[in-house]
C-alpha cells in the first residue's frame, strides 16, 4: 500500500512508513484494494488550483519607466556633450569681447563627437552590463531575443537611433506602443528586449555615484574651459564663421548665416524678440 505522507509503497497492516516513519491507519490498504483512495485523490488534484506560470519571463518594461531612464541617461550625455563643445567651440571657434563665432569647422567636429559619444555609451553599457545608468537606476535591463551576440545586437540597437529618435523619439515611441513587447525599431531590427530587472544595491549605488559625478564634473569644468585661453586651431576650408551668439548692453543676439535674431532687454518694458 501507499504511505499517505511521502507516497511510497509499504507492507500492508505496517503501523509506520519505512523512509518517513508517519503513521498509517490500519485499514488503509483496504481503502487502496476498493480504489477509493486513489479516486479522492484524484478529486482533490482536480479541484485545487493550479498558479498559472509565466513562459515569457521577466515582465516587459513599461514605456513611463523607459522614458524616465532615457531622460537620466539624456541628462548624463549632456553632461559630456557640454564639456566636449565647450572644448571644441573654444579650440576651433572665435571670441571676441562678448561674442562666439562658431566655425563649420566647429560644428562638424562637435555634431561627430556628440554622435560618437551617443553611440558608444549605449553599445558599450548596453553590450556589457545590459543597461546603461539610467536603466539601472529605474530598474531595466535590455535582453536578447534572437540569435545575434551582445556586442552586435547592442550596435544595432544603438544605430537605429538616428530612425527611432525622428520627432524627438515619437516615432519609436508609436512603434514600442504598438509592439506586444514594447519594441522600437531598433529593438526589433537588433532582436533585444527591455524588461523589468532588480539590479543589486551595490550596483544601483555605483550607478548613482558615476551619474552625480558626470553632472557635477561637467559644471565645474566647463566654465574653465571657457575661461582658459586655448589656441585657436586654424583650418583653410573650415574657417568661415557660421552661427555668432553675443550681447551688448541692452540686448542679446544670435545669429545664423544671414538671419538674425535679437532680444532687447528694457527695464521698464518686458523683452522683446524681433528678427
Amino acid at each position: 500500500m501507499e504511505c499517505p505522507h511521502c507516497h511510497r509503497q509499504v507492507k500492508a497492516r505496517a503501523k509506520n512508513c519505512g523512509s518517513c516513519g508517519g503513521y498509517i491507519p490500519p485499514g488503509q490498504y483496504l481503502l487502496e484494494d476498493a480504489g477509493i483512495i486513489e479516486a479522492a485523490l484524484s478529486t482533490a488534484a482536480a479541484k485545487k488550483p493550479v498558479a498559472p506560470r509565466n513562459p515569457a519571463g521577466p515582465r516587459v518594461a513599461k514605456l513611463g519607466d523607459r522614458f524616465t531612464a532615457f531622460v537620466l541617461d539624456t541628462m548624463v550625455l549632456f553632461g559630456v556633450f557640454a564639456v566636449m563643445d565647450a572644448w571644441i567651440f573654444m579650440r576651433w571657434g572665435t571670441v571676441q569681447g562678448m561674442e562666439l563665432n562658431l566655425t563649420t569647422a566647429s560644428l562638424l567636429l562637435a555634431w561627430t563627437f556628440n554622435a560618437v559619444i551617443l553611440f558608444a555609451y549605449g553599445w558599450l553599457l548596453e553590450a556589457s552590463f545590459g543597461a546603461t545608468l539610467g536603466k539601472m537606476l529605474v530598474g531595466l535591463r535590455v535582453v536578447k531575443t534572437g540569435p545575434r551576440s551582445a556586442l552586435s545586437a547592442a550596435a544595432i540597437r544603438n544605430a537605429m537611433r538616428i530612425v527611432d529618435g525622428a520627432g524627438l523619439y515619437l516615432l519609436g515611441a508609436m512603434v514600442a506602443g504598438c509592439s506586444p513587447c514594447r519594441q522600437r525599431l531598433g529593438d526589433l531590427c537588433a532582436g533585444t528586449a527591455v524588461v523589468e530587472e532588480e539590479f543589486s544595491k551595490p550596483r544601483k549605488v555605483l550607478a548613482l555615484v558615476l551619474w552625480v559625478a558626470v553632472l557635477t564634473g561637467a559644471v565645474w569644468q566647463v566654465p574653465r574651459i571657457c575661461s582658459a585661453d586655448n589656441a585657436r586651431a586654424h583650418s583653410r576650408y573650415f574657417d568661415q564663421v557660421v552661427v555668432q551668439v553675443g550681447r551688448t548692453e541692452n540686448s542679446a543676439y544670435f545669429r545664423v548665416a544671414r538671419v538674425r535674431f535679437d532680444v532687447e532687454f528694457a527695464s521698464d518694458t518686458p523683452s522683446s524678440t524681433r528678427m
